[in-house]
């Protein structure tokens, strides 16, 4: 295959679970009416509350989850991929849950799971996030093979981690849903999405909040869809949006065999 056509979809969700699924719901099927082929929505796209305990509550088994049941039901009327930015699932630790990215096929199956490895953690004195307090970290990194290519899952703090996407064969895509603050966002979002594509000689899909949520905090936006030359091919800044983008993947064959860097690499990348 030649060319995939990517949205990636950015919100401001609130804390109302109905109206962020609602706009997200929206923001799906704009994205199908417009050809994507692969939809992705932000971190926590379901609910940005004041208290992280709030999306705790939500929590549930993968196999018996609500809300995945609800991606997977537009999926399969849509009749596209759609990665569900990411889902609270069930931890072994009273009172946390894993922050997990969730792939579903066209036919509304469950095809990946990716649980966040890295825990953000930030104080400015002003700032404060702490994701260990309410979140189990996961233990495996994920790819998953696309009829396109392979596809290297991420999750918000984890795109300050270029080994996560340096392990094993390299992938041709990697997604990165996520909530980023407006402090971080601003000074390092685009300088990190850029690099792990350019590394990587890979798409980068980068889906994010983008905007004002409840109990003050702000999310930097800027969803964007990255070529393997780091060249940024659409974008959202701030706000409810979409950035949609039809790839070129025999350019992306182009550029690896014309500058074959992932096959110059000396140093094993390892746990």
């Amino acid at each position: 295959m030649n060319s995939l056509r990517v949205a990636v979809l950015q919100m401001v969700s609130g804390d109302d679970l109905d109206h962020n699924l609602a706009q997200a719901e929206a923001l799906l099927r704009q994205a199908a009416a417009e050809g994507a082929e692969l939809a992705l929505l932000p971190e926590y796209f379901y609910l940005m509350p004041v208290d992280e305990r709030a999306r705790v509550a939500l929590a549930a088994p993968v196999d018996d989850h609500p809300l995945l049941a609800w991606v997977q039901g537009l999926a399969r009327e849509l009749g596209v991929w759609i990665l569900a930015g990411t889902l609270p699932l069930a931890s072994h630790e009273p009172g946390k849950m894993h922050n997990s990215s969730l792939l579903i096929d066209p036919q509304g199956q469950l095809a990946s799971r990716y649980d966040k490895l890295h825990l953000f953690g930030f104080c400015t004195g002003q700032e404060q996030y702490d994701e260990a307090a309410t979140m189990t970290p996961g233990r495996e990194v994920v790819s998953h093979p696309l009829p396109w290519g392979v596809l290297r899952l991420g999750i918000c703090y984890d795109l300050r981690f270029p080994e996560l996407f340096r392990l094993g064969p390299a992938p041709d895509f990697i997604a990165l849903p996520a909530a980023f603050t407006h402090t971080t966002g601003l000074a390092h979002w685009t300088l990190l999405l850029r690099a792990r594509a350019v590394e990587n000689l890979a798409f980068v899909f980068a889906s994010a909040q983008g905007g004002h949520h409840p109990g003050g905090r702000r999310t930097f936006g800027h969803s964007m869809i990255i070529d393997p030359w780091g060249r940024i091919l659409a974008q959202v800044e701030e706000g409810q949006g979409m950035a949609i983008a039809t790839l070129d993947l025999a350019a992306q064959r182009t550029v690896r065999s014309q500058l074959p860097a992932l096959t110059h690499r000396k140093i094993a990348v390892g746990p």
